[in-house]
């Protein structure tokens, strides 16, 4: 059976993209400013809109709206991954990034990312609460506002949350986020 994205023009999507072999390398300064290069580069040529995300040590989860007449998350993530790769590689060779032993010819990503187009605003809200609470999930910190490589504090600002949001146990429906 061959998988068929769900495209939806002007849609919401969240999306889980992961390292390859789960590798921690995404909260290295260097390999973030990469990504957010990758992104900004992407945008310019491709426009969409990042509503929200948090970056992990081994994976990252956003929601994107696209513009109305386009559908096409696709070549967008495979332009961000090849970049981002491309300058990681290049970065970690002249070990301006913290280089992992062994993998110099090793793939950044895994080669599949999850998708989902989001169905309503509950739906939206459900993966947006997700994407936030993913820090204190993996134990990486007690509040996502003590989480820095989040688009928590935006939302804060826009007062959707309080900054003491998920500081104690939230819980999640089981069918929202992939990883």
């Amino acid at each position: 059976m061959q998988y068929r994205r769900s495209r939806q023009a002007g849609g919401s999507y969240f999306f889980t993209l992961v390292t390859h072999s789960r590798r921690k390398i995404l909260t290295d300064n260097d390999a973030l400013e990469l990504l957010r290069a990758s992104f900004r580069r992407v945008k310019a040529k491709r426009p969409f809109l990042v509503d929200a995300m948090v970056v992990l040590p081994d994976h990252l989860h956003c929601i994107w709206t696209l513009p109305p007449d386009d559908h096409d998350f696709s070549t967008r993530w495979r332009l961000i991954k090849s970049r981002f790769s491309r300058y990681f590689r290049e970065r970690r060779s002249s070990g301006r990034v913290h280089a992992v032993s062994g993998i110099e010819c090793q793939p950044v990503w895994q080669n599949r990312y999850w998708e989902h187009l989001l169905r309503d605003e509950e739906d939206y809200r459900r993966h947006l609460d997700y994407i936030h609470y993913n820090p204190v999930k993996h134990g990486y910190t007690k509040s996502p506002v003590d989480w820095s490589w989040s688009s928590f504090r935006r939302y804060v600002l826009k007062g959707v949350y309080t900054e003491d949001w998920g500081s104690s146990a939230i819980n999640l429906p089981q069918d929202v986020g992939r990883e």
